[in-house]
């Protein structure tokens, strides 16, 4: 019975990652923004990742935990 209530919450964490997942990404960004700083100060080149690359990113993994979860939940329920 724990094992179910642990695959529902993983599902609902995955539903919210994929509904804030702008804000998630904008966050995430933001933090971003300062390492880079402080990367490319020491001369190592990072890659900068756009808004929009990360906005798909995160709704992706959103989904994707979704599609695991249900399909952990469904493997429960028909062993």
């Amino acid at each position: 019975m724990t094992e179910m209530a642990f695959e529902i919450v993983r599902l609902m964490m995955g539903l919210m990652m994929a509904y804030f997942h702008q804000r998630i990404a904008d966050f995430i960004l933001e933090h971003e923004r300062v390492l880079i700083v402080a990367f490319r100060q020491r001369g190592i080149p990072v890659p900068i990742l756009s808004r929009q690359m990360a906005y798909n990113i995160y709704f992706s993994l959103g989904i994707f935990v979704v599609a695991l979860e249900l399909f952990r939940i469904w493997m429960l329920l028909h062993p």
